[in-house]
């Protein structure tokens, strides 16, 4: 059974309080993991950021909206009952409690001034009332689809720029990751050998105890397994056991195999990974826009 949307918890979280005893948040998400049948793998689900458990995260969300909402209230931290708006929340809507549900709920109390709860609800209701998805979901998501499209760039830019940029985007990135030593070592390692098949030598550590040979390829086609054997080959007549072979574009499916299998370590840089790993080091990109999302504090309010 896939993950549930946060809206379709609502109503089974809030059910689950309608013995009127304290519950306790782990076991609240235990209780509506079990019930809606998921698995271990669906319980470990990630957002997109990697920052919370999406099951985790969408239970959170819609705790939030129904305690916004007075269905219930936290007595303590970690802890919640039901209130008896909640009581007649259940009784009233047999079926689903939801954004709109929720928005009907709280109404508008009397001189036309509406409730904390009815304003924050309705400030959100706009946007997500026909969204499964919550507030920290969309933002992710958004997030993924502007790297996205930062990243399909970087590697468009790549492509326009003459054959040898590639070798200084390399230098920027293995430095920035912490290998090379200093600009100017790894400037003078990529493309000094000579020899066939190998296109630099970096240091891996600042000392330089051992080395990384890389070969780079810039252009659009696919790198097929001959290519591989090929520096395979250039790194045993080296007596190498760690080699990086990057590419703009991707690799054949016999041309990962044969990589995974030798017993010479060598890494595979596709043109979708290069540019995640300059997005990550902050190569040929600049900060935009910056959100800081802040969360409540919950020791501050913590009078016990």
């Amino acid at each position: 059974m896939s993950i549930p949307d946060f809206q379709s918890l609502m109503r089974p979280l809030l059910a689950l309080h309608e013995d009127g005893s304290e519950h306790i948040n782990r076991d609240l998400v235990n209780a509506l993991a079990k019930q809606f049948s998921l698995t271990d793998e669906e319980r470990r689900e990630m957002l997109p950021s990697g920052r919370a458990k999406m099951f985790d995260n969408r239970i959170g969300w819609a705790k939030t909206y129904i305690v916004n909402a007075g269905l219930i209230e936290a007595p303590k931290r970690g802890i919640s009952v039901i209130t008896e708006k909640g009581r007649q929340a259940l009784k009233e809507h047999t079926d689903r409690i939801d954004l709109r549900t929720l928005a009907l709920i709280t109404g508008k109390p009397s001189r036309g001034k509406k409730s904390d709860a009815t304003e924050e609800i309705e400030a959100t209701s706009e946007i997500e009332v026909e969204s499964d998805e919550t507030p920290e979901e969309a933002l992710d998501n958004a997030y993924q689809k502007i790297r996205g499209s930062v990243e399909r760039e970087i590697i468009s830019k790549i492509l326009s720029n003459p054959p040898d940029f590639l070798e200084r985007v390399i230098i920027d990135l293995v430095v920035k990751m912490g290998y090379g030593g200093n600009r100017k070592d790894a400037g003078e390692a990529i493309g000094r050998s000579g020899d066939e098949g190998i296109d630099g030598i970096i240091k891996e550590d600042p000392l330089g105890l051992d080395v990384i040979y890389l070969q780079a390829k810039r252009y659009e086609g696919t790198v097929g397994r001959p290519d591989i054997q090929k520096f395979a080959g250039a790194l045993q007549g080296q007596r190498a056991k760690k080699g990086i072979f990057i590419t703009t574009s991707g690799y054949s499916k016999e041309a990962r195999e044969f990589a995974s299998k030798i017993d010479t370590k060598i890494i595979l840089i596709d043109g979708p990974m290069l540019a995640k790993l300059m997005f990550d080091h902050g190569i040929g990109v600049s900060a935009s826009t910056t959100y800081e999302v802040r969360r409540i504090d919950t020791d501050y309010f913590d009078e016990s």
